[in-house]
């Protein structure tokens, strides 16, 4: 990667007014597996691809539970990741035991948003390379949060993290609207459809992705891979019903333009010069 002056210390500001070591930790976010998060009313849906380093080993876990209540999905080193969410696991234990009370999502966030802030401020230290989407719920609803290595954090409807999650950014802006007032069943089928525009032509299989869900009234759990599966087959059969429908569409152009060429040749010239210039359009 490339090296400068300012980049050896992550206190050194550079004259553009950036801090390179933090950067460099936000790229560490872009370079790992992609993590998805969506949120309803009630519900808040963690998905995460997973990719082993080699054939002969397994994957690393990337969704952790936090609490009943809290559940994180991570992009990054996973192990940052492991230290913030076990961080967390004891702050939620702690605040249960002094209060008799879940710690409230947002309160949590803030606190992992100050330990991240430290690291960007003291020379000893070197900023954590995860990103964290912390999905949980307390009296004011369902909450879905981001946390960055550069120490901000933001609430989203939904958002994905991690390697080729544009695609996953693209489709979720197209459906957000649509979240809020979604069913339990309508989420986990928004994220797996996110998670297959992350894998950019690969078949979609449980072995290769987990989701986690949790609610209000529905503790944190990871679905098995055998509930994953049959909801992947269904997702499947409505991919082939609508490919099915399109087909006679796709017979039916063939013929109209038969039927144009009939007219004169200069009916066919000029479809001919449509055709090319329409790739050129798109």
């Amino acid at each position: 990667m490339f090296r400068n002056q300012y980049d050896t210390d992550v206190t050194t500001w550079s004259p553009a007014g950036r801090l390179f070591q933090v950067e460099y930790a936000m790229e560490a976010v872009k370079q790992g597996s992609a993590a998805i998060g969506l949120r309803s009313k009630s519900h808040v849906v963690l998905a995460c691809v997973n990719k082993a380093n080699s054939e002969l080993s397994s994957h690393q876990k990337k969704i952790f539970k936090v609490d009943d209540h809290i559940g994180v999905a991570i992009a990054g080193l996973t192990a940052d990741g492991r230290v913030l969410s076990r961080y967390m696991r004891t702050e939620c234990i702690n605040y249960s035991f002094n209060y008799e009370s879940p710690l409230p999502v947002g309160r949590l966030v803030v606190q992992l948003a100050d330990k991240a802030q430290v690291c960007t401020q003291r020379s000893w230290k070197r900023p954590y390379g995860v990103g964290l989407l912390v999905g949980g719920t307390d009296e004011s609803g369902a909450h879905l949060y981001y946390n960055c290595p550069s120490g901000n954090y933001f609430e989203y409807q939904a958002f994905a993290i991690g390697s080729r999650s544009q695609a996953a950014k693209t489709y979720l802006e197209r459906r957000f609207e649509n979240f809020s007032d979604s069913s339990r069943d309508d989420l986990i089928k928004d994220a797996l459809i996110a998670v297959r525009e992350t894998l950019q032509g690969e078949t979609l299989k449980s072995s290769i992705c987990t989701v986690a869900v949790l609610g209000v009234d529905e503790a944190f759990h990871i679905l098995d891979q055998e509930t994953v599966q049959k909801l992947i087959d269904a997702f499947e059969i409505v991919v082939e019903t609508e490919a099915a429908a399109a087909e006679p569409d796709a017979a039916a152009e063939p013929d109209a333009a038969a039927e144009g060429g009939a007219t004169g040749d200069e009916g066919a010239a000029a479809a001919a010069a449509d055709e090319g210039a329409a790739p050129m359009e798109i």
